[in-house]
């Protein structure tokens, strides 16, 4: 099993960015994916989480600004991000969970990706 994230980069606040998650699973359908963040020293956090039905839920601190999709039939999973911040500097992680789930808690998924590094200047 392997998530490979890409899309990070370096941008002005109010800029965009798209994160990008390749996966190499079995019946991707069948996974409740996600998007998590850490900053050094810190506890990696929940972003957006998109469930086996499709749908969608958010950090607060990021609705309104990003969005999470994906495509089965591709197996990847998608971050946009918009109206970035300084913030919201962070590596990104992806991640899937094998079934439903509505938690945005690291424990609570088996196959992680490497990051992106995302960084935000004001």
């Amino acid at each position: 099993v392997q998530l490979v994230e890409s899309g990070g980069g370096s941008v002005q606040a109010g800029g965009s960015l798209r994160l990008s998650c390749a996966a190499s699973l079995y019946t991707y359908s069948r996974y409740t994916t996600a998007w998590f963040r850490q900053v050094p020293g810190n506890e990696r956090e929940g972003v957006a989480i998109i469930d086996v039905y499709g749908s969608t839920s958010y950090a607060d601190s990021v609705k309104g600004r990003f969005t999470i999709s994906r495509d089965n039939a591709k197996n990847t999973l998608y971050l946009q991000m918009n109206s970035l911040k300084p913030e919201d500097t962070a590596m990104y992680y992806c991640a899937a969970k094998l079934g439903w789930t509505s938690s945005l808690l690291p424990r609570s998924y088996s196959y992680w990706g490497q990051g992106t590094q995302v960084t935000v200047s004001s």
